[in-house]
């Protein structure tokens, strides 16, 4: 599971946006430029099935959807800042 969300870039910055507040689908692919709609569908549904982020259905219309992190999303979320941090020490270093 690590493996296959830190491998991939666009995993990682799903997670980050998730994170960083950016909640809905739409706002998403607007935010992050190369971001197919797709592919942020089948990266929401990865990090779904891995436990990481949460989806909630609003009974609007039109319809909204909006994902958070879980508990478990936020402990991986620390980890990869600690890894950022190291990467970080290197390069000054």
């Amino acid at each position: 599971m690590v493996e296959d969300i830190v491998g991939c870039k666009w995993s990682l910055a799903v997670l980050g946006m998730i994170r960083d507040g950016v909640r809905r689908p739409g706002e998403m692919e607007h935010a992050q430029p190369g971001l197919t709609k797709k592919v942020l569908n089948e990266r929401l549904r990865k990090l779904m099935r891995y436990g990481l982020v949460d989806k909630r259905s609003f009974p609007e219309v039109p319809p909204r959807v909006e994902y958070r992190l879980t508990h478990f999303g936020d402990k991986f979320a620390a980890l990869l800042d600690g890894i950022g941090s190291l990467q970080r020490e290197l390069d000054e270093g």
